[in-house]
């Protein structure tokens, strides 16, 4: 597939199936990552693999983080549902910025960075017939998941990337006015 094929025709894939990427289709939305902005070259970025029963871990810190948040107000099929997240899909990559203190890069900037490396990465898999969807939400900035995932104290996680095989073919990107988002500035 082509690199504007690619590009305007991604979209996300919410049912996903055994197995993972293989590691050659790794290695390639792993590298495209790499090509993302980078202002002053940073590299904030880093990424956690999560897959096999590793992912049943990750549920289990997701619902400790849960069930501090929540409280008792969590239902037993709310529990359920919040540890068996990570099960959605084969492979989980969590999206982490490291944020460095620089004089000309803010910490949004660093920020930025890593979600352009993710949208490289999700590009990159639709490329190889890979479905992936990103997740953010509460889980993603609760301090006791960066802990429970081993975050140094100036990492921030910026979304969970779900990769997995479609279990469906992939929806049509729907065809987006250019002219609405687009316009012509005049100082005048």
């Amino acid at each position: 597939m082509d690199a504007l094929s690619a590009l305007h025709n991604r979209v996300s894939t919410g049912k996903l199936t055994e197995p993972a990427p293989n590691n050659q289709q790794r290695q390639n939305i792993f590298r495209a990552a790499l090509r993302a902005a980078d202002h002053a070259c940073l590299r904030p970025w880093r990424f956690l693999i999560v897959e096999g029963q590793e992912r049943e871990r990750l549920g289990e810190i997701f619902l400790k983080a849960a069930d501090q948040s929540g409280g008792a107000s969590l239902s037993e099929a709310q529990r359920q549902r919040t540890r068996a997240m990570p099960l959605r899909a084969p492979l989980i990559i969590v999206a982490i910025t490291r944020l460095q203190d620089h004089p000309k890069v803010p910490h949004l900037e660093q920020h930025m960075s890593t979600a352009a490396a993710v949208q490289a990465m999700l590009t990159a898999a639709y490329a190889e017939g890979v479905g992936v969807y990103w997740r953010t939400g509460p889980l993603a900035s609760d301090p006791l998941v960066a802990q429970g995932l081993g975050l140094a104290e100036n990492e921030r996680i910026d979304g969970f990337i779900y990769c997995g095989t479609p279990g469906k073919a992939p929806r049509q990107a729907p065809e987006l006015p250019v002219e609405e988002f687009f316009s012509q500035w005049n100082a005048d």
